[in-house]
């Protein structure tokens, strides 16, 4: 079983699926950096240049791609519960985790990051708490479990993930102080 990451920009999704990754010895992809290598530019000059719907296409190809592999930790950019056939396509292949966070929490931790093209505005509080309400409806119903980022470290998020994964029957390899 492979396990996907969903939520909002700034959830966590990358910084959690690297460690839980590691901590589970199960690869790790991001479908953000994956599309970027494929396209050969950033996702914010793929957008400005060919657009939002062309951009959706590509994601939507790289998650069905990566529903066929077995085993594995997939973090998601924020958009993609957009598209149905995403959400759909996650659920079936992948048991998916909303790293939910509030837009206080959000703004809390990105009011500095000028990568985000999303945030890039006058308001980014509000534009969090509006990404919030349109989005918040369709993790929830991709989502199989929901984990609260709140103030967590990424070490307590990834140990409540694998409790959760534990108790959805999924395997999970025993921790390194488990081995000795």
């Amino acid at each position: 079983m492979a396990v996907a990451l969903i939520g909002l920009p700034g959830s966590g999704k990358s910084a959690v699926g690297r460690r839980l990754s590691q901590r589970l010895q199960w690869p790790f992809v991001d479908t953000d950096t994956l599309i970027e290598e494929r396209i050969g530019c950033s996702i914010r000059e793929y957008f400005e240049r060919e657009g939002e719907a062309s951009f959706r296409d590509l994601e939507q190809a790289t998650i069905a791609e990566l529903a066929q592999s077995p085993h594995g930790v997939l973090s998601t950019g924020g958009g993609s519960v957009l598209r149905e056939a995403n959400r759909h396509q996650l659920r079936r292949g992948f048991h998916v985790i909303y790293l939910r966070s509030s837009p206080e929490d959000l703004f809390r931790r990105l009011r500095h990051d000028v990568k985000r093209p999303l945030l890039q505005v006058q308001d980014p509080l509000g534009r969090l708490r509006e990404l919030h309400a349109a989005r918040d409806p369709l993790y929830r119903e991709t989502a199989h479990d929901i984990v609260e980022t709140g103030r967590p470290t990424v070490a307590m998020l990834v140990n409540l993930i694998v409790m959760q994964l534990e108790l959805a029957g999924i395997a999970v390899p025993p921790s390194s102080d488990e081995q000795g």
